[in-house]
């Protein structure tokens, strides 16, 4: 039996150069001993009797697939003492089986990766509750700001973690000390050590901030405790100060969350005015001019949108203009501002009409709905799409524009634009490009700015603009047209 004895303290080259050794030697697994120094019978010296063997004669330098490589690089900073014996016998089936690593059924796989996944969650977790205490420089020293922090992993991780510490916190010199290793950056060279360290006294003034800090942030209301502990398990806690509060603040927990909705305010909300006469729409008389018009939707109550939203916000353009633009509804900024158009959607917008050599003061802009349509959450609005409903009762205020304004050509952007304007719903797709509306007008149809920026993925993003760009190119040659025309 060959008895190999390793320090085994998440040193990768220790390990790959012995096992280099046996391969080149033809030496099986089943014929290995693997030991840590800290286990074997003469501790620290045993490692002098680890006579590796002498090379076949012809044999090669074993190569492998670099999966293995970053596998074993991982696998080899667990603390299970079969984790030498396990990669040994992984790269000796390599040899035979490039494709081993493929299998995920295979039994030395299927470990293989459970260590790996243990020891990065430790990882996970030491960049999650490392907390650095600052150490006062002495009388007359001057130099850089010194931290130091102890955590305590469960692996022998500080190395392969410590170059995440070392790009967050490369303007002040820190130690993280455990008792699995060490490691330290000066501001110019990172050192690392697994050389185990005793737990410094860190307790200061600090801890007294974090525990307020802590309770005042506690919110039973959505207290999970098992999420909680998951997240943040309690062999963490006895070094994080606060930690003292969870017991206390989880015990307390239901009690507070009645006495929070026993002091709920009582305050009516913004537009109260609005809410009480929901149910009383204001009669509309028609205007003979646009601004006549506009100055009666400022009291549009047709439908229960006027209510929250902060104002009505109505077309603007020329009087007479000979193409429209219609968007679906003004968004958060439009909707404080009192102009449709002036959000991000507008500013998209307003480059692609740039970029198209397209006036945006030659058109007249104006949205199917004409108020803001949202949803509060915390300090945020976020934008609600109308429904049939809705958009139906705004639709006597862009008839009424389009009458005034008598455009020869109306570009619905998205949707709800196309709903108002022809009572039809489906794939937008499939009525995309130009058409005839029943009074006689072209129709373009084309989707909203707001779409383009809501995709999530860059190339179809890039995609989806250049077609933006083509339906406004084919609207400026429309537009010139129509003045040639006359």
């Amino acid at each position: 039996m060959q008895e190999v004895v390793l320090r085994g303290r998440g040193d990768f080259a220790e390990w790959r150069d012995a096992a280099r050794a046996l391969l080149m030697g033809e030496i099986e697994p089943d014929k290995v001993s693997w030991l840590c120094a800290d286990r074997a019978g003469g501790g620290l010296f045993a490692s002098a009797g680890s006579v590796l063997p002498s090379p076949r004669p012809g044999a090669r330098p074993p190569t492998v697939p670099a999966p293995f490589v970053h596998l074993a690089e991982a696998v080899i900073c667990h603390s299970d003492p079969g984790r030498f014996s396990l990669l040994y016998r992984l790269l000796w089936r390599l040899a035979g089986d490039r494709a081993l690593l493929g299998m995920r059924t295979d039994v030395d796989v299927v470990a293989a990766h459970r260590l790996a996944k243990s020891v990065r969650r430790d990882c996970h977790k030491m960049t999650a509750f490392v907390r650095f205490k600052e150490m006062p420089l002495a009388p007359g020293e001057a130099g850089r700001r010194r931290f130091v922090a102890w955590f305590e992993p469960d692996h022998f991780i500080v190395a392969r973690t410590a170059p995440f510490f070392q790009r967050r916190f490369t303007d002040m010199d820190w130690l993280i000390a455990s008792p699995k290793g060490s490691a330290s950056w000066d501001g110019a060279t990172l050192r690392a050590t697994d050389e185990g360290a005793e737990k410094p006294d860190l307790s200061d003034d600090t801890d007294d901030l974090w525990r307020t800090y802590y309770a005042s942030i506690f919110n039973p209301a959505r207290l999970k405790v098992k999420m909680m502990t998951t997240e943040m398990p309690k062999k963490y806690w006895k070094n994080l100060p606060e930690a003292d509060l969870i017991p206390g603040l989880i015990a307390s927990a239901e009690a507070r969350v009645i006495e929070m909705a026993a002091q709920a305010p009582t305050m009516p909300p913004a537009f109260h005015h609005r809410l009480r006469r929901e149910e009383e729409p204001a009669p509309v008389v028609a205007g003979e001019t646009l601004e006549a018009v506009r100055q009666e939707a400022n009291t549009c109550t047709l439908c229960p949108l006027h209510c929250k939203a902060t104002q009505t916000v109505f077309g603007e353009g020329p009087e007479r203009a000979s193409v429209m633009l219609v968007g679906e509804q003004p968004g958060d900024e439009e909707d404080l501002a009192g102009r449709p158009f002036v959000g991000p959607a507008g500013r998209l917008l307003d480059g692609v009409l740039e970029e198209t050599g397209i006036d945006r003061r030659a058109l007249y802009l104006t949205n199917a709905v004409k108020h803001f349509k949202y949803e509060p959450r915390g300090k945020r609005r976020i934008h609600q799409r109308p429904n049939a409903g809705e958009v139906q009762k705004c639709r006597w205020w862009l008839t009424k524009e389009i009458d005034l304004v008598k455009p020869r050509m109306v570009v619905a952007m998205g949707a709800t634009a196309v709903a108002a304007l022809t009572g039809e719903t489906g794939p937008l797709g499939d009525m995309r490009g130009e058409r005839m509306l029943e009074d006689g007008r072209r129709l373009f149809v084309t989707v909203h700015p707001s779409y383009l920026l809501r995709l999530p993925d860059e190339d179809r993003r890039m995609q989806e603009m250049e077609r933006f760009r083509q339906d406004f190119r084919a609207i400026a040659g429309r537009m010139a047209a129509l003045s040639a025309a006359g």
